[in-house]
């Protein structure tokens, strides 16, 4: 009689473990598919809006691709994000070439590939000022090559990897590409020229894509940033102006919370454009 009892135990528990261990096979597939993975370009030393992009939608479970030309910049991202238990990975690039981006995607694809793309942020761009008569066509030649072009294959990319993961199965975008952009491209100023001519160019992209893809369930949306943006890089006069009245300035994280927003947006309701400035700021 004690024997079929310590038979019996061993069959319970054995259909206890086989139950649990289908339990955490379950799990670990839904923990699989619930990831999202979001790639952004352009974290500078890690403290602007791409920075910023990057550890707000880490806290919001994405696991986070940063990539650019400042190693520094990207090692503390990836540093501040997976202190707080986020999950980042740094992908240095040497420039912003047709090449550099291709490989960039095609490695990220690589390294994560059962991980739909469902964000992206395009952050460049060439900071360009000067009298026009002053301006050379090599000028206006690097605002296409380190401004334009970049955003143009970024583009291209970003897209192809929504279309390479699985769709959502809710009416949820299936991915959001976002370019950060500026007044500059509502609006040429003086001394501006070259640098209007690249935002204007961008934005005129972002509408271009919006029109072809957003059928498809891809949000395409354009940033106009109005203002300065708070960074580690700031001016002595503009850091006495923040702390005077923080809302005289951007604070990153507020962009990127307004990115997160964007992300989040379903299929009926897709924003193209989205203008962001202090309130306190003219326009």
């Amino acid at each position: 009689m004690q024997s079929y009892f310590y038979e019996y135990v061993a069959i319970y528990q054995m259909a206890s473990l086989l139950r649990s261990s289908k339990t955490v096979s379950v799990s670990a597939r839904m923990a699989t598919s619930s990831k999202r993975l979001a790639i952004i370009l352009g974290v500078g030393l890690g403290s602007g809006t791409g920075a910023s992009t990057a550890r707000i939608f880490a806290r919001a479970g994405y696991s986070v691709a940063v990539a650019g030309r400042q190693q520094q910049g990207l090692d503390k991202v990836v540093q501040d994000i997976t202190k707080q238990g986020g999950e980042a990975r740094a992908w240095p690039v040497n420039d912003y070439s047709e090449a550099s981006l291709q490989s960039l995607f095609r490695s990220i694809r690589e390294d994560s590939p059962d991980v739909p793309v469902r964000f992206a942020l395009y952050n460049g761009g060439l900071w360009q000022m000067g009298n026009f008569l002053s301006l050379s066509a090599s000028d206006l030649s690097a605002t296409f090559d380190q401004a334009v072009l970049p955003a143009w294959v970024f583009g291209q990319e970003a897209i192809k990897a929504f279309q390479g993961s699985a769709d959502t199965n809710d009416n949820s975008a299936r991915g959001t590409l976002i370019f950060t952009g500026a007044s500059a491209a509502l609006r040429g100023s003086a001394n501006f020229a070259a640098f209007a001519i690249g935002k204007f160019s961008i934005r005129a992209l972002s509408q271009s894509l919006a029109r072809e893809f957003c059928p498809q369930g891809i949000h395409v949306a354009h940033s106009i940033v109005d203002g300065i943006i708070v960074t580690d890089r700031l001016r002595p006069a503009g850091k006495a102006k923040h702390e005077e009245d923080p809302t005289q300035l951007l604070n990153p994280d507020s962009i990127a919370k307004s990115y997160l927003y964007l992300a989040g947006q379903d299929r009926s309701c897709f924003t193209q454009e989205l203008d962001l400035r202090p309130g306190q700021e003219k326009f």
